[in-house]
């Protein structure tokens, strides 16, 4: 099993509704995303996924909360954004786009600090 892993970056504004705390209040993160992907079997080639292509991949998904109110983006006008729901969407969209009959999704980080972070990964 091989499993590979991009890395991205991008800041926003979020406010966490019903938090007790400061985080109630709109406030701003840069936040990093890796997303981790496994393959059984590598291509032609003899890659599991061209880094290039996934990383255009997950530029295209964060580049939709990139500079945002993240509280103003589908589906986190239902859910609170925090940095486990927005790494189970960031999986969730990056899934449709990569997972194949060799590869799939395993994984994705979101750290919100240097030293916070959440991941997401299905059974």
């Amino acid at each position: 099993m091989y499993e590979l892993m991009v890395e991205e970056r991008f800041a926003s504004a979020h406010q966490l509704r019903g938090y007790k705390g400061k985080c109630e209040n709109m406030h701003g993160h840069n936040f990093k995303v890796q997303v981790f992907v496994s393959a059984d079997s590598l291509n032609q080639v003899d890659l599991a996924i061209d880094f290039h292509d996934l990383r255009d991949m997950v530029r295209e998904t964060v580049s939709n909360l990139d500079h945002a109110f993240l509280n103003e983006i589908f589906p986190f006008t239902e859910i609170n954004p925090s940095s486990e729901n927005i790494a189970r969407w960031i999986y969730d969209s990056i899934k449709k786009k990569v997972n194949k009959d060799h590869i799939a999704v395993s994984a994705v980080s979101v750290w919100e600090s240097d030293t916070a972070s959440a991941t997401y990964y299905e059974d």
